[in-house]
């Protein structure tokens, strides 16, 4: 049981392919700088993890800080979101996209540190944060972004496949879905507003990036109490496989084939596509994506 004198700490030590793994003990005795008892989350699997995540807030843990990259704190999120429970960040995964985009420092140490004293000093910044809802009505948080394009069938493709391990299979998957590309009839409300529209690639920010660092939705802000909503027309294998590369610099939105919009909420609704948030698989199209401006304090 995590009561109000501890931290509940969820650390992933194969997050970022385990190269922080060495580090995780000095982590959390940086975290225990802050006065705070610490108590390590421990947990077999995701699905797990995440129940230890809601079990700590029932128990009146005094925060929750994830140590990992976005899938970690992607479990993280579904128990603090909305809660009075403040959360910290201390990346340690391949992809820290949503870490980055909230102004948490990337050295995992100096990370650790700022969240101790953000506790001692009672410091909070208040977070917008996305839920996403799904046609059966389940819903899931998320930090970063939402795809459902290209990205999220080729997410889903890698997810089939047992071989190869690591990020090469991402890369084969690429290739795969690349040789049968087609454009999917799509239908999006923005804020009620309806759009109809043959695409490709589909995705919602809260903030920038996904990926590790591929800036999808380049102006989103999560701060502003709104979702950044970038699309694309249908394109080529050749236009799309050169336009993947100007996702790092988000320049990918100067292309007239790409076009961005904003709203509060958006629903989306495509045949054969699964969204993925964050990296994590939500489920089947048709979905409503809202913002909830400040639904998270976060320590930094």
């Amino acid at each position: 049981m995590v009561t109000g004198d501890a931290i509940a700490v969820l650390a992933n030590p194969g997050a970022g392919r385990g190269r922080h793994r060495a580090v995780l003990p000095g982590l959390v005795r940086r975290l225990g700088d802050s006065g705070y008892d610490v108590q390590v989350l421990h947990a077999p699997t995701a699905e797990a993890a995440e129940a230890a995540c809601h079990q700590a807030v029932a128990d009146g843990a005094a925060a929750l800080v994830a140590l990992g990259g976005d899938g970690t704190v992607h479990l993280a999120l579904q128990a603090v979101a909305g809660t009075t429970v403040p959360f910290g960040v201390v990346p340690t995964g391949t992809g820290n996209d949503f870490a980055a985009a909230v102004g948490v420092p990337d050295e995992p140490l100096i990370a650790a540190d700022a969240v101790a004293a953000a506790l001692r000093d009672g410091r909070q910044t208040r977070v917008d944060l996305a839920r996403v809802s799904d046609a059966a009505g389940r819903d899931r948080w998320f930090g970063a972004v939402l795809a459902a394009g290209f990205d999220a069938i080729v997410n889903e493709r890698a997810n089939r496949m047992r071989r190869p391990r690591g990020p090469r299979r991402y890369d084969l998957a690429i290739m795969l879905e690349l040789a049968r590309l087609r454009p999917r009839a799509y239908t999006l409300r923005l804020d009620g507003e309806r759009h109809q529209f043959f695409g490709v690639l589909v995705a919602v920010g809260n903030c920038a990036s996904y990926g590790g660092g591929m800036r999808i939705c380049p102006d989103a802000d999560p701060t502003d109490g709104l979702l950044d909503v970038v699309v694309a027309d249908p394109l080529s294998r050749v236009t799309l496989a050169r336009l993947k590369p100007r996702l790092r610099r988000g320049t990918h939105v100067t292309d007239p084939r790409v076009h961005c919009f904003r709203a509060g909420e958006v629903e989306i609704a495509a045949e054969g596509i699964v969204g993925y948030a964050d990296g994590e698989r939500v489920g089947p199209l048709p979905m409503r994506v809202g913002c909830v401006p400040g639904a998270l304090r976060l320590l930094r």
